[in-house]
């Protein structure tokens, strides 16, 4: 067991933003994954994007995204990014 990481706001703020945005749908979630995001929020703020995959299994080999959400994934990220500097 490991307690849930809250991300820092601003950095949530952006990623809802840029989605919104872009017109995609998304929904907050909670995830127990020790992720990358995870250290890396203790040292600078942070969020964590993420998308849909076939079956709902992510972090196995069976993990399949499809290209279109994974570009929106993508895009998501870039515009929080340069949407980031209002932000902060």
């Amino acid at each position: 067991n490991s307690p849930a990481v809250h991300f820092d706001p601003r950095c949530i703020a952006s990623v809802k933003e840029s989605t919104e945005k872009l017109g995609y749908s998304m929904r907050d979630i909670v995830s127990g994954a020790g992720h990358d995001a995870v250290y890396v929020s203790r040292v600078v703020p942070t969020a964590m994007i993420f998308v849909p995959c076939l079956h709902g299994i992510s972090h196995n080999e069976a993990e399949s995204a499809t290209p279109e959400d994974v570009a929106a994934g993508s895009n998501v990220l870039l515009n929080a990014v340069l949407n980031a500097d209002h932000i902060f």
